[in-house]
């Protein structure tokens, strides 16, 4: 099997079809595109997540954070706590956990999630630092957002730019493969994008407003978080490629590397389901927060599919696969 996630076919297949046991007390189970569990907690819901880093190298005590409380942000949930569980390889020095976990502390005092617990080991079982990260937020019950409420007729909005978390892996991690590519300029400008993976703040701001449903965009990049909203909510979907806001250093990065800049880890980026009378408000409120904001396509009935519309005509959008940044990262 190839690196990244399984696929959505695998997972109905091998791991949904095994969890059999049902609590009345779970609101929201796994499923291809669901980024949290949500358990009824009497007035309040009690919103979960975790996830791995296994990507990167660098900056993975930062990323570790990020990702989890991304993913209760896009329930427009504030996190409140997370759990860090740390493996190591053998011969990792103090110096590596120091530095791993003053980036997990600084990022976590910054979001205003505490640590609440988690594990730390030197194992033989792993040949580079893995983290599984689990984050909680809690809400007042039937806040969370859901992307089942989407439906024909909503927008489909994104914030930032389009392969944010893998353009600053990619430079991070293979610095010295683009010098002589980029300038030094254009090399710090994809570093530094990975200090913009978090989406809590728009998060935040777009659940207050009211959203159809919002899923941070993470392996399979923008058109594999299209695919799996419009699986949960059973629609199709039509996205403009023009309209996708995209960094010149990310497309000179990744036709460096032959990969698609479409269908690459893009924490960072949240998209947004936006209701015809809310999509105004969701859009002027992230903007005045300073944060990019575009719309880039519309939700349709499944009968019409699921398609990118590009200067090359239209495309079915596929399920996602591999994340292309495996493509770089562990290249065959």
């Amino acid at each position: 099997m190839k690196s990244g996630k399984l696929d959505s076919r695998l997972l109905e297949e091998m791991v949904f079809k095994n969890i059999r046991y049902r609590r009345p007390d779970v609101l929201t189970r796994p499923g291809v595109g669901e980024d949290c569990a949500v358990v009824d907690y009497g007035a309040y819901e009690c919103v979960l997540s975790t996830d791995p880093i296994t990507g990167a190298a660098r900056d993975i005590g930062r990323l570790a954070v990020h990702i989890s409380c991304n993913d209760i942000a896009a329930n427009g949930v504030e996190p409140l706590g997370i759990l860090l569980a740390v493996m190591l390889p053998e011969g990792t020095d103090i110096e590596d956990v120091d530095e791993i976990m003053r980036q997990a502390g600084e990022v976590s005092e910054a979001l205003g999630v505490e640590i609440i617990g988690g594990h730390t080991e030197i194992t033989a079982a792993v040949n580079k630092p893995v983290i599984v990260s689990t984050a909680v937020g809690k809400a007042l019950k039937g806040a969370s957002q859901q992307a089942r409420d989407m439906e024909p007729g909503d927008y489909i909005l994104m914030t930032k730019k389009a392969g944010i978390e893998g353009t600053g892996i990619i430079a991070c991690d293979c610095k010295e493969k683009l010098r002589g590519l980029l300038t030094e300029e254009e090399l710090a400008e994809a570093e530094a994008m990975l200090e913009q993976v978090s989406v809590v703040r728009e998060g935040v701001i777009a659940g207050g407003v009211g959203t159809a449903g919002m899923h941070d965009i993470t392996e399979g990049g923008i058109l594999g978080a299209v695919w799996e909203m419009c699986e949960i909510a059973g629609t199709g979907a039509l996205v403009w490629e023009d309209s996708i806001p995209v960094a010149p250093v990310t497309e000179k990065i990744c036709r460096h590397f032959g990969v698609n800049w479409l269908r690459l880890i893009s924490s960072g980026s949240m998209l947004i389901m936006a209701k015809p009378d809310k999509k105004d408000a969701i859009m002027e409120e992230i903007a005045a927060a300073g944060i990019e904001i575009a719309c880039i396509g519309r939700v349709l009935p499944l009968s019409e599919g699921r398609t990118l519309e590009s200067v090359r005509g239209r495309e079915t959008i596929e399920p996602p696969g591999s994340d292309e940044i495996y493509k770089v990262l562990f290249p065959s």
